[in-house]
């Protein structure tokens, strides 16, 4: 399975693409979400974990401009947000993210929701 992991935080990304790459994901990382747009293209990931809130193009106008692109409607976004609030799974849910995840980012949780996409 292919991950784009997009975090402008480059210890959150790191932490991340190590953990993931040792489970046996192929793993591919940006740091905005105008690159997110671009490496979803490039690599055509399986499964794009967004972060929110990001310079240049926020994870939110990056799913929606995800969305729009051919091939868009078939790739699965998770959002990630340190902002817990129903608003907020709303938003990014109505912007077109498949599923919703916090931060701190529960590692066991967030492979349960990765695998849940796998199958």
């Amino acid at each position: 399975m292919r991950i784009l992991i997009a975090e402008d935080h480059p210890d959150n990304r790191e932490m991340l693409m190590r953990r993931l790459v040792r489970r046996g994901y192929e793993v591919h990382t940006a740091e905005n979400g105008a690159e997110a747009v671009e490496m979803a293209k490039a690599c055509a990931p399986d499964l794009i974990l967004m972060d929110i809130s990001m310079p240049i193009m926020s994870g939110i106008e990056a799913t929606r401009a995800l969305r729009r692109s051919p091939g868009g409607s078939d790739v699965k976004i998770v959002a990630l947000t340190a902002h817990a609030m129903e608003s907020t799974r709303l938003e990014c849910l109505g912007a077109g993210c498949d599923d919703f995840a916090t931060k701190p980012v529960d590692f066991a949780g967030l492979v349960a929701l990765i695998e849940k996409y796998a199958a």
